[in-house]
């Protein structure tokens, strides 16, 4: 449940008081406190090993052990890698997808959060070697160059496609009047060249919501980080805190905008978000 003392310091603090400045913003001194509670460390979900197969003939998920040569099996057992084997880091999928083709491999899987992040892959050093060579000649050929060079324009038209699209949808987000087609035209720009970059991992990249929400939800994070404080804020490490933070925040954001769609001739005067478009490069404006 949000803390009300800290709703009610953010309502009275309109948004033009929370623009970034040199004094970082503080909650209230009144605010209770409470102990950080520590998780419970989740089981792994990943099949466990045969135990009646050599660990090293079977294909595995693992996670990282305590040091650069062991690895944590998901029932929580640490164990050596064997000496013939190496560690291929993540980054090249040709060679990765060779060396899981050759034989058994155990891969590195470390939890962040919700999200699972490869280590990478441990095999035998020859299998590995010998992966490697196969993958560099297969891209030595004109075949592959020419198929790689395809590739890269059919994701670059529909990169280009999308972020059309996404810009489009955060105009229709924005709605100003007329009056300000130009601000909203910039805010757009900016909007997009920030969210829509492949590997960005903004809520722009998300294929699970609607590209309208997506559009909405960019937009309120681009405000809350360019035309408020919160990158400075002291937010207590207390569930629930910052996510009313930023939604007090998005309201006040949603409050300004609706500034402009109405065509208030005041819009701009002492607006933050007239003012952090003011800093934005020329090169993003158009």
């Amino acid at each position: 449940m949000p803390c009300p003392q800290l709703a009610g310091s953010l309502r009275a603090l309109p948004l033009a008081d929370l623009i970034a400045s040199s004094e970082p913003f503080s909650l209230p001194a009144s605010m209770p406190k409470s102990k950080a509670k520590t998780k419970p460390k989740t089981p792994s979900h990943h099949p466990h090993p045969n135990p009646n197969v050599s660990l090293v003939k079977q294909t595995l998920i693992v996670g990282p052990g305590p040091d650069d040569r062991s690895i944590t099996l998901p029932a929580g057992e640490v164990v050596v890698v064997p000496d013939t084997w190496e560690l291929l880091p993540p980054g090249d999928a040709g060679v990765t997808r060779r060396v899981k083709a050759a034989g058994p491999t155990w891969t590195v899987k470390e939890r962040k959060g919700r999200r699972e992040f490869s280590q990478g892959l441990w095999a035998d050093a020859a299998q590995i070697r010998t992966a490697r060579a196969s993958m560099e000649a297969t891209r030595s050929t004109p075949q592959y160059a020419k198929s790689k060079a395809a590739a890269k324009t059919r994701r670059d038209e529909k990169q280009g496609e999308y972020v059309e699209d996404f810009k489009a949808a955060v105009t229709a987000f924005l709605a100003f009047n007329p009056t300000y087609g130009s601000i909203a035209d910039r805010l757009s720009n900016a909007v997009t060249e920030h969210a829509t970059p492949v590997g960005s991992g903004t809520v722009a990249r998300t294929e699970r919501i609607p590209i309208e929400r997506r559009a909405e939800s960019a937009v309120i994070a681009w405000m809350r980080h360019q035309t408020t404080a919160y990158d400075n804020m002291a937010i207590a490490r207390i569930k629930g805190e910052r996510r009313e933070v930023r939604r007090q925040l998005a309201t006040e954001s949603r409050r300004l905008l609706q500034k402009y769609r109405s065509g208030d001739p005041e819009a701009m005067k002492n607006c933050p978000l007239a003012k952090a478009l003011r800093t934005i490069p020329e090169n993003t404006r158009s």
